[in-house]
């Protein structure tokens, strides 16, 4: 079973035909816990090494959070019938509004992360932003939900989108997989994200398959391979990495829209993740900018690259 992940259903049945599962929901008790382990490792000798460290405490805090929250509360089942009914995801974040449980899950956060040793412009940043979710929580919670953040406060929306990923993924863990339908091109079919990256998975039943990963939620997607998946053009689409370095990130490039989302190549090595890996590729986001092409994946942790 992929670390982070519930699957639903036998993915081991010997001799039948694989037939891999469209959803792989998160499991919030370990999601935040791998990624933390995986950004730990990946922190020592690295050029972002500093920065690493810092998302992999901000993981540590995440994981303590998710065990540590009331209950979440799912939109009425009526209303996410009719949703899907409509191809329209349960949990969108264009439609959803911040309750009290998600606010809790966002300002636990912050005052769990406020605890852990930080730089001082992040120490300043963290306190600023708990006086202003003392006083206008929703609102604030509402606008880096639907990205009407401003740019300059760019440290504190990436803050409460960390929250966000732990509300959103205790909700995800709650659905139903098998009911979840595509939705469209480069939309998450729990709550309309875009997709983080793409990963070839090893899993039994589906090996080497793609899935793509929400930044949101946590919710994986089976995506057909050497397809872009942000417009869905199957010509014009090639693989970019970088020369004389293990070949298990790539960019996944298409001449029809010029964009390119991440492929993290699990299958050859079941330590990646694909959050964590992306974050740590950025030399290869920053090679591609600069010919030209246009970052297709929402990371959190990449704002403004």
């Amino acid at each position: 079973m992929p670390s982070g992940r519930r699957i639903v259903g036998d993915m081991t049945n010997i001799g039948e035909q694989a037939k891999p599962p469209f959803a792989v929901l998160p499991d919030p008790s370990s999601l935040f816990l791998a990624r933390a382990e995986r950004l730990s490792a990946l922190a020592p000798d690295h050029e972002l090494g500093p920065y690493l460290s810092f998302l992999a405490k901000l993981a540590t805090a995440q994981h303590e959070v998710a065990s540590d929250l009331p209950p979440a509360l799912l939109p009425p089942d009526d209303r996410m019938a009719r949703s899907l009914a409509h191809g329209v995801p349960p949990l969108s974040r264009a439609t959803i509004e911040p309750d009290d449980i998600m606010l809790a899950a966002v300002e636990r956060l912050v005052a769990r992360f406020g605890a852990v040793t930080l730089p001082s412009e992040t120490a300043t940043a963290i306190a600023a932003l708990r006086t202003g979710l003392r006083s206008d929580g929703h609102r604030i919670v509402g606008a880096a939900l639907k990205e009407a953040s401003p740019a300059q406060d760019l440290a504190q929306r990436v803050l409460i989108l960390a929250g966000l990923q732990v509300h959103f993924s205790r909700l995800a863990a709650m659905l139903d997989a098998n009911a979840l339908k595509p939705v469209a091109n480069a939309a998450c079919p729990t709550c309309g994200s875009p997709p983080m990256a793409s990963t070839v998975v090893g899993w039994p039943r589906a090996y080497n398959t793609r899935y793509c990963t929400c930044g949101l939620c946590g919710t994986m997607w089976n995506v057909i391979r050497v397809t872009c998946v942000l417009c869905g053009a199957t010509d014009g689409v090639s693989f970019r990495g970088f020369e004389g370095q293990p070949d298990t990130v790539k960019a996944e490039t298409c001449d029809t829209c010029r964009g390119y989302v991440k492929i993290v190549y699990q299958v050859s090595n079941t330590a990646l993740e694909p959050l964590c890996d992306d974050v740590a590729s950025l030399g290869l986001d920053m090679m591609l900018a600069e010919e030209g092409w246009k970052r297709g994946g929402e990371n959190p942790f990449l704002l403004g690259y």
